[in-house]
């Protein structure tokens, strides 16, 4: 009788041209934008040693998050996709020549502390990102059929997380021996591949549903956007829950401080942290490309999570190099399960014509709480210490899914199938 069923393909997205020229373009950008995260970061705390500025970096990305998102995803609804993401990419391309021009100088002002031009850079690089996820989320399920959609999810998020592994090893490698000046022109390069790789995409017509619901004002749209978000208590669950988790544990931005001053293994050491949670989020995601989460998926999040919020605790009280990899390994692991369940929620709950609105709103829900994390942990451990910082978070990452618990019961008792929503 086995025989009979239709076998499970876990290749069958990446039988798609496009879709692989997608995943290229998104590798080679994620890359860049990891290797950028790394170098600025240690770049600041080199220049100024202040965490308080160090946790900065996340707030100049934030405001651009929050500011542009909704006429983000207002723009995503109406314009075609492929055109909005060529047009932030270009926008990226520009971020990476500045950086690359601020530093030929580098070696003979690096105890000039002025960094005002970086955090420009950094804002005017926020506004490119805050359109280019919703034109990739808005984007991508137009290059699949829907019997292949949660398998290119899958691939999308370890396609993520292998770039978000290798972006931060390289940034420190290319940080410690080829110089900041160098890593930023390599920086720049793959930028400009990404672009390439966008063009060689093949252009989608926007949705019948999006054409059909192009007549309402910006503000009309935006509020049925977040009227619909709110309403449907499965997304909203899934999203308060990662954002809080994400607000608290944002230990990744003061990886500098412990690989400076706790570990004492430079910007090489800093590259293999950073690279850490993504080495674990990888080795998940392959699992679960193998093994989709359906079953008590709901559940399965909040423990994640809860591991999420344990493994950041152990990272902040570890006082060896191995055992900080381990704890940050850990935490892409978990945070793999919720990023996998959280995204295919989005994509299976949101109607075609609205997939950009709600996008902008994940960005804000999530996507600002990583930059919004960043600088709370600066904040805190400017005020507390770096390690009280950083186990605080985590302390309060587990109080956020003890409530969840308590009080979202959709959410504790939802089972994702392969025709959800679809």
């Amino acid at each position: 009788m086995s025989d009979l069923l239709p076998k499970y393909n876990p290749y069958e997205a990446l039988q798609v041209k496009d879709f692989r020229y997608f995943l290229m373009m998104r590798f080679c950008i994620t890359l860049a934008i990891q290797i950028q995260s790394v170098v600025v970061g240690w770049l600041i705390y080199e220049k100024t040693g202040s965490k308080l500025l160090l946790g900065s970096i996340g707030l100049a990305e934030v405001i651009p998050h929050i500011g542009f998102s909704f006429v983000a995803g207002h723009m995503v609804d109406k314009v075609h996709r492929k055109r909005i993401i060529v047009m932030a990419i270009a926008a990226l391309v520009f971020c990476s020549v500045l950086l690359w021009l601020y530093t030929f100088d580098y070696s003979q002002h690096l105890f000039d502390s002025r960094v005002y031009p970086i955090y420009i850079i950094i804002f005017i690089t926020g506004i490119a990102r805050s359109f280019l996820g919703p034109g990739m989320f808005a984007f991508m399920p137009q290059l699949v059929d829907k019997k292949q959609f949660q398998n290119a999810v899958t691939w999308s998020s370890a396609n993520w997380h292998i770039a978000s592994v290798a972006g931060p090893a390289l940034g420190g490698l290319l940080y410690g021996f080829a110089g900041v000046h160098n890593t930023f022109f390599i920086q720049a390069i793959l930028v400009v591949i990404a672009l390439g790789f966008t063009t060689m995409v093949a252009a989608r017509p926007l949705p019948a549903s999006v054409q059909t619901n192009t007549k309402e004002s910006m503000g009309e749209r935006l509020t049925e956007g977040l009227r619909f978000v709110f309403k449907n208590k499965i997304i909203l669950n899934a999203l308060s829950l990662d954002m809080f988790a994400v607000l608290f544990g944002g230990a990744v931005a003061l990886l500098p401080v412990f690989a400076n001053d706790i570990l004492m293994i430079g910007p090489q050491g800093l590259g293999i942290l950073r690279a850490a949670p993504a080495l674990g989020a990888v080795v998940m995601t392959f699992f679960l490309a193998r093994y989709p989460i359906q079953q008590n998926a709901g559940q399965k999040m909040l423990i994640a999570v809860a591991f999420f919020g344990l493994a950041i605790i152990g990272f902040g009280l570890s006082p060896w190099f191995w055992l900080s990899l381990i704890m940050l390994f850990l935490t892409g692991v978990f945070d793999s399960v919720s990023v996998n369940v959280r995204s295919t929620l989005l994509q299976l709950h949101t109607p075609e014509h609205m997939k950009g609105r709600v996008s902008a709103v994940n960005n804000i829900f999530v996507g600002s709480s990583n930059e919004l994390g960043e600088f709370e942990s600066g904040v805190t451990a400017h005020w507390f210490g770096t390690v009280p910082a950083v186990v605080f978070g985590g302390s309060m990452t587990l109080l956020v899914v003890g409530i969840t618990a308590a009080r979202a019961k959709i959410l504790r008792n939802l089972h994702i199938m392969a025709d959800d929503g679809r």
